[in-house]
């Protein structure tokens, strides 16, 4: 997939108010995550590369994206995501 820079034109979906927070993890991260959960990628829940949030935080097929919602009810959770062709 061609990698695409967003324009003042185009709509960014992170600055939408009801898009949480995604980040991609780094490899220290995801170790600690893997290892707290006891898991590996391969069973994580999956983000195709073509969403329009991993096209805009520029996700590479493999990647692992942190994903931070805030609730009035829950506080603050965290997700993760595989980003996957």
């Amino acid at each position: 997939m061609k990698e695409k820079d967003i324009t003042a034109r185009e709509f960014n979906p992170l600055e939408h108010r009801m898009v949480p927070m995604h980040e991609i993890l780094e490899k220290n991260d995801l170790e600690k995550t893997l290892s707290e959960y006891n898991i590996n990628k391969e069973q994580m829940p999956k983000i195709h590369i073509t969403d329009p949030v991993a096209v805009s935080i520029k996700a590479k097929v493999g990647d692992v994206v942190r994903i931070t919602r805030m609730s009035q009810t829950a506080g603050k959770s965290i997700f993760y995501r595989l980003v996957i062709a």
